[in-house]
């Protein structure tokens, strides 16, 4: 069997590893396990033959082509999470979060299987892309009686409606409500950072804070962070990083300082990507 030829050598490989581990073939199983990885690695991903895959599938489709690929994503997820394969979960994560900024059926997949096989790295990721990319809806809503959950249409708006179930919506809008609220708290209040030792003994600690708020008052308020949604934070975050890094030289502000207020921005970025499972749970307040 060569790794480099087409999809059906790879669904052996999945099938052997699949029974080598339901029977203990401990040496045939990491064989299999470390084929499949190869031929993953592969540039471009043989999961995606090179092609845009925004392109390659119109939005109302559901292609052979299509839900072959899904299917076969699924499969290998599945595989990942039964043998306890790190490194393929990890790569099939990477894999599917590529797919998702080309494509919303490849969203609310990861969604399904996020859910599915409680894998919280992807969680956080899917439901964050379809909340800022999608009109979302239940079956139930749909004009059109035959609509199925997974369902990509066009709307007049321009906007992609998809079809969720209801404990995705439920999901999605506690995501949307509470990633809201986060950001008006963080608007109101600037990071936090610690003062740099030489800044009390040759600086006024004070102007240095206000210098830090009135940055963070003035940018928060800025064109290209309010033409993003507000629960677009971690998008409005990454606007306010590159006008940080235009600021220059800020006066009234301790250069050691001015560089723990940029890292205290980061640190933030890394505290909500870390949280984001978190904020699209259907429970309690976050």
């Amino acid at each position: 069997m060569t790794l480099r030829s087409p999809k059906a050598d790879l669904n052996r490989l999945i099938d052997i590893a699949k029974v080598s581990s339901k029977y203990s073939f401990k040496a045939t199983e990491t064989w299999a396990l470390d084929a499949i990885q190869e031929h993953l690695e592969q540039k471009p991903s043989p999961l995606s033959n090179g092609v845009p895959l925004a392109f390659a599938f119109p939005l109302h489709t559901r292609s052979s082509a299509l839900l072959e690929s899904k299917e076969q994503i699924g499969r290998l997820f599945r595989l990942a999470q039964m043998c306890s394969h790190s490194r393929l979960l990890d790569t099939m994560v990477q894999l599917l979060r590529q797919l998702m900024s080309a494509s919303l059926h490849y969203s609310y997949l990861a969604m399904n299987l996020a859910d599915e096989l409680n894998i919280r790295n992807l969680r956080g990721i899917a439901y964050l892309e379809v909340m800022q990319k999608a009109v979302f809806v239940c079956a139930g809503e749909c004009d059109d009686r035959a609509c199925v959950e997974g369902d990509v249409q066009e709307t007049s708006g321009g906007m992609q409606r998809l079809v969720v179930s209801p404990v995705q919506q439920l999901r999605l809008l506690s995501g949307y409500h509470r990633l809201s609220k986060a950001w008006e708290r963080l608007r109101a209040v600037p990071p936090h950072f610690e003062h740099a030792p030489s800044c009390g003994a040759t600086w006024h600690q004070h102007g240095c804070t206000q210098s830090w708020t009135d940055f963070w008052k003035e940018k928060t308020k800025a064109e290209g962070v309010l033409s993003l949604g507000s629960a677009n934070v971690l998008g409005r975050l990454g606007v306010i990083v590159k006008e940080f890094d235009k600021w220059g030289s800020a006066t009234y502000m301790h250069h050691d300082c001015k560089a723990a207020a940029r890292r205290s921005i980061h640190e933030k970025v890394t505290q909500i990507q870390e949280a984001l499972p978190d904020y699209f749970s259907e429970g309690g307040d976050y």
